[in-house]
């Protein structure tokens, strides 16, 4: 089978070249032959370096053979090079063979050209691949080097015929003698540690006596004082003239060891703190960190901020508080939120819809009952006041309850303690009440439905919660807030909430308030088939959408007539709402405006609050 010769040729005969080229051609070489004469010419072709074979004369009019053989080395030194030459003598010839010529071949015996030329293409056949061999060899080595390094592992053997012992770079380091120092079994026992010493005298006893595979953990006591870590394995190994030797390895777990350390330590702190923890019966709960939120109550609206800053400061203490507003702005959740920055917060937070239960029931509720105390007392029943025995106590929609269960709740509220219904015995009652209601209590009591000493006792520190449409910069926060719980227990991914639909909820009254916003927000998660939710608009069903309402600004320029008629739009706001002007039933929520707006507006125009208050 001919296989192509790529040769590059240093010869000024053509007829010789041609001579050359048939030689090799009529046996199993097919030759692509570049024949130069000049040194540039040489040294421009071998610039390619893409020649198998290089021929050359020795004798050229401007050119050496020597030279060219000197230059074939620089740029291709793997290439053979023959020379082809009538002038070379034996001496030179030696030469050229130093410096590195393949061979050489007298023209006046051509036909050992082709046999030189083989050798010298299976000789450099042998040299590439013994070059790639050496190339992986060493590619091996340092991959096997840095493997070691990496994961702090080296490489042992141990002859027992010779008592001789091979460590990598990795164990010398890891040892940390220099890597041209002679290692012995003493060297490698003086760094053990003092305490382990004798457990490893005993493994290379056995390791001697046994010829068995060994595997154990030990210290290093180093010359700065600091430990290491070793753990240790290896196993006995016949080489080919049967002798016995160990292989094994020497991995530094030092840092492993170290973790282990700190996680145990870890581990016991945290069995302290929860021995503690249980012994003082505590329930860790998690806070929310965001600033948007407070407890479950989201945003960052001034009226928020402002009711979030007083239940700040009533939680910590023991007084009632009462807590008003309209249907749906979450006066339970700030109910739940003092409960829970209250020192009462391990303790249970009972909540009780005082609207929802009959008023026949309404006090074994509050109360409980002894058995026998009415038809159907088959026993004994615990009422919500001694379920929340330590804890907090709320009261929703207070202004339903019963007169005469106002008395009895008066009396907890007085002497702090309460009897069954059907008991003789009275309970004491250490519990926090919080009382909400959507409800104008001061109406009510003006209409004897409800007690006015029972609404001061409850009144001892109010809080009004502001209805949505007084903080309309927090319905984005709500909105994202919803949008991402209920998406979460759909199984949706909602991350976008169109412009349209913000727009569309700011400037929507909000009646039923954050839970209308909540039921709302939950029907446009159900009904989304896409990552943006929408909102569409026949869905708010209450007060039609409208601006924001804005309180009437009287400048200097105005006249008179408009002054008089902000004026007693205001006032009469204020004879409606009995000279209150904040509140759910104050004058400010009935013209659609923040109560400090307003109370500015009753201070320019002078306008005596009083005096609507004498009315009622």
């Amino acid at each position: 089978m001919k296989t192509d010769l790529r040769i590059l040729h240093l010869e000024d005969d053509p007829m010789d070249a041609e001579l050359v080229q048939q030689v090799l051609a009529s046996d199993v070489v097919t030759c692509e032959v570049t024949r130069v004469e000049t040194e540039a010419d040489f040294i421009a072709s071998l610039e390619r370096c893409d020649f198998d074979l290089i021929l050359a004369d020795y004798t050229l009019p401007t050119f050496d053979g020597l030279s060219a053989l000197k230059i074939a080395r620089e740029n291709c030194p793997l290439v053979p090079f023959i020379f082809v030459s009538g002038t070379i003598d034996e001496d030179l010839a030696i030469e050229a063979l130093k410096i590195g010529a393949t061979d050489y071949v007298f023209k006046t015996r051509m036909s050992r050209i082709l046999p030189s030329v083989k050798r010298a293409l299976r000789e450099a056949r042998e040299r590439a691949e013994l070059s790639r061999a050496d190339e992986a060899l060493r590619r091996s080595e340092a991959y096997l080097a840095e493997a070691q390094r990496l994961s702090h592992t080296g490489s042992v053997g141990w002859d027992f015929s010779t008592g001789e012992l091979y460590w990598s770079q990795e164990t010398f380091r890891i040892y940390e003698y220099e890597a041209a120092t002679k290692v012995t079994l003493e060297l490698a026992v003086q760094r053990t540690h003092p305490d382990d010493s004798a457990a490893v005298q005993q493994l290379i006893e056995r390791a001697l006596r046994d010829r068995e595979a060994f595997d154990m953990e030990h210290r290093l006591l180093m010359p700065d004082g600091s430990v290491k870590y070793l753990h240790v394995v290896g196993r006995p190994s016949t080489d080919e003239r049967g002798n016995i030797e160990f292989v094994g390895a020497v991995t530094d777990i030092t840092e492993r060891k170290r973790g282990e350390e700190a996680l145990q330590k870890a581990l016991a702190e945290i069995q302290e703190l929860k021995d503690q923890l249980q012994k003082e019966n505590i329930i860790l709960r998690e806070e929310i960190g965001r600033t948007s939120m407070f407890e479950d109550i989201v945003g960052t609206s001034a009226p928020l901020r402002s009711i979030l800053t007083h239940v700040s400061k009533v939680a910590p203490t023991e007084s009632t508080v009462l807590i008003t507003g309209e249907t749906g702005t979450g006066k339970e959740l700030v109910a739940r939120a003092i409960h829970k920055r209250s020192p009462r917060s391990a303790r249970p937070f009972v909540s009780v819809n005082c609207a929802a239960i009959p008023a026949t029931l309404i006090a074994s509720e509050l109360f409980g009952h002894e058995k026998g105390a009415f038809t159907g007392a088959v026993q004994r029943q615990q009422g919500r006041f001694e379920l929340a025995e330590g804890g907090t106590i709320f009261l929703d929609e207070v202004g339903e309850l019963p007169l005469e269960i106002q008395v009895t709740l008066l009396r907890v509220l007085q002497e702090r303690e309460f009897e069954r219904v059907g008991g003789v015995r009275p309970i004491r009652a250490n519990v926090r009440v919080i009382a909400a209601t959507n409800r104008d209590l001061e109406t009510a009591i003006a209409d004897n439905t409800f007690r006015s000493d029972l609404f001061y006792r409850l009144n001892v520190f109010p809080l009004v919660v502001p209805p949505l449409r007084e903080r309309p910069e927090d319905i984005p926060l709500l909105v994202r807030y919803f949008t991402q719980r209920f998406a979460q227990r759909a199984g949706k991914r909602i991350d976008r909430i169109s412009k349209k639909t913000l727009s569309l909820l700011q400037s929507y009254d909000w009646p039923g308030n954050v839970r209308e916003l909540n039921n709302v927000v939950e029907r446009a998660v159900i009904v989304s088939q896409s990552d943006v939710l929408s909102v569409d608009q026949k869905w708010l069903v209450g007060r039609k959408a409208k601006p924001r309402a804005v309180a009437p600004t009287i400048h200097a320029g105005q006249s008179r007539t408009l002054a008089t008629r902000v004026k007693e739009v205001i006032e009469a706001a204020l004879m409606e709402s009995r000279g209150r002007v904040s509140g759910p039933f104050g004058a400010a929520s009935l013209l659609g405006i923040p109560s400090s707006t307003l109370e500015s507006k009753i201070k320019a125009l002078k306008i005596d609050k009083q005096r609507f208050k004498q009315q009622q």
